[in-house]
């Protein structure tokens, strides 16, 4: 039986180094190809598969056609969870777009270039982070919910487009698979001002490392059915991988030996709004086909204690535990995190309005959060399912146009195309916002992934605006926004603290 021949992205990476490892186990139905920046630290890294039989390490860059050409061709499978995240992607926001975006531009092109596109099948990943928060009732998301990136957010815009690429591609073979946050055993690393840009009350519904490389990996079987294609994915590892952020925190700091977290933090270091995350209605649609999950969140705090420093693990002994100066680790390792240029406290304290508005409402808002001793919000409340502006009971194949004119109704524009193919949800319609902008999109980008106007999309972001507009939008956007808002971020927003 003739191997198949996988590419695979972001090999130096949690997610693609997950998966560059379970096809190594799998190596006698793989040959595995990946290509990976020539850095130092890369070299080093996979120094130890350079001679291995079966694998092919291309020196080169997504962001050169060239090398990705070079890679997709003779590829039967292209796994491609390679990223620029935040908070690089934070300080880099330009660097993200040229490889976010770029990297899914070029990867389309080499498919397109090959003799045999159709029969070339992608694995795109994109982020919960196109989601932005979900907060309160509306925490529990789905596939074709609105898309929502974050203010200052380059990452999760930068996706948006990559995910669109893919989409709109016009191969046989794709899907895009929105990725969660990848819960890594060694926690200590995530220590970073962006740790405080995430609300207390954040739901998340985590996936590790181990079970997002079984995922890419299973993608590639054999009995993966025809029907798993052209379609669009959130990831998660299910209600037992569910979580709430500050629950979490507490769990992890007292596991490390780091004790009660409110005497290692202030309650009001945490942002209240504009980060992302959520639980998931339907991840587990993914999981039916790849079969994936493994992790739980018992497992993976065990995986975090099993790979904690010896000097972690002494802290966490009962008899070391409680000598360790508390205010002494809050103000010299923690407090620290929260006065850099992407700190919230720096935001506070240099009355960085745009930071401030979009974290936290105002600064008297900010101002009016309690301690640690008053009431948490209540995050067990009943979640509220979305509407996607169309009879979501029909089966996609009864889909026609009046179905796209409703969906676009509730999205406070119009579907502009006189006629459609019923059923068919890749041909381009003709559609207008509600604010004059006019384009073109396939149905299952709209009405099945949740994107609307590229005009609109951003950068920048216009979100007061277009919630006034646009119900399918408001629905995320009004459960921690007045409507009195009237902010608008431009597209170099970010560069205040650049």
């Amino acid at each position: 039986m003739k191997k198949k021949t996988v590419f695979i992205t972001g090999t130096t990476g949690s997610m693609g180094g997950a998966g560059f490892q379970e096809l190594l186990r799998r190596r006698e139905r793989y040959d595995i190809v990946t290509l990976v920046r020539p850095s130092k630290a890369n070299k080093k890294l996979m120094a130890p598969y350079l001679n291995q039989p079966g694998v092919k390490v291309v020196w080169g860059d997504l962001t050169n056609y060239e090398d990705v050409l070079k890679c997709v061709t003779g590829a039967d499978y292209v796994l491609h969870p390679a990223a620029f995240i935040a908070p690089e992607a934070d300080h880099h926001p330009d660097l993200a777009w040229k490889i976010n975006a770029g990297s899914a531009e070029n990867i389309v092109r080499a498919i397109h270039a090959q003799p045999n596109p159709n029969a070339i099948k992608l694995v795109s990943i994109g982020s919960v982070a196109m989601t932005g928060d979900r907060l309160g009732a509306i925490h529990l998301g789905r596939v074709g919910d609105p898309l929502k990136p974050s203010v200052y957010d380059a990452y999760a815009t930068s996706k948006i487009a990559a995910e669109k690429t893919v989409v709109e591609s016009g191969l046989k073979y794709w899907v895009s698979c929105r990725q969660t946050y990848i819960a890594i055993p060694d926690t200590l690393s995530l220590m970073d001002p962006i740790m405080f840009h995430q609300p207390i009350d954040t739901h998340i519904e985590f996936v590790t490392p181990t079970d997002a490389g079984r995922l890419l990996a299973n993608a590639c079987e054999d009995n993966v059915p025809e029907e798993f294609w052209r379609r669009i994915y959130n990831i998660g590892g299910g209600p037992e991988c569910r979580v709430i952020y500050i629950e979490y925190l507490e769990r992890v700091f007292k596991m490390l030996g780091l004790g009660d977290y409110r005497k290692l933090m202030d309650r009001d270091w945490f942002a209240l709004r504009n980060f992302h995350c959520q639980w998931f209605e339907d991840s587990h649609v993914l999981n039916d086909y790849l079969h994936f999950r493994e992790d739980t969140l018992e497992s993976h705090l065990q995986q975090i204690k099993e790979h904690a420093a010896w000097y972690v693990k002494l802290a966490g002994l009962p008899g070391v535990r409680h000598i360790i100066p508390k205010p002494l680790v809050k103000k010299f390792v923690i407090e620290p995190l929260t006065k850099g240029k992407d700190g919230t406290m720096y935001w506070i304290n240099n009355d960085l309005e745009g930071r401030i508005t979009s974290f936290y409402g105002s600064k008297e808002k900010w101002s009016q959060i309690p301690d640690w001793n008053a009431c948490m919000p209540d995050c067990r409340v009943k979640p509220i399912r979305l509407s996607h502006g169309y009879d979501e009971t029909k089966p996609k194949s009864e889909l026609a146009l009046k179905d796209m004119q409703e969906a676009a109704k509730f999205r406070g524009g119009e579907c502009l195309s006189p006629n459609m193919i019923k059923g068919d949800l890749t041909t381009k319609l003709k559609w207008r916002c509600a604010f004059g902008h006019e384009f073109e999109a396939s149905p299952t980008l709209v009405l099945l992934g949740g994107h609307w106007c590229p005009e609109c999309t951003p950068p920048p972001w216009n979100y007061d605006e277009i919630a006034k507009r646009n119900p399918f939008f408001a629905q995320v956007w009004y459960p921690n926004h007045e409507k009195a808002e009237c902010n608008f971020y431009d597209a170099r927003c970010f560069e205040d603290i650049l």
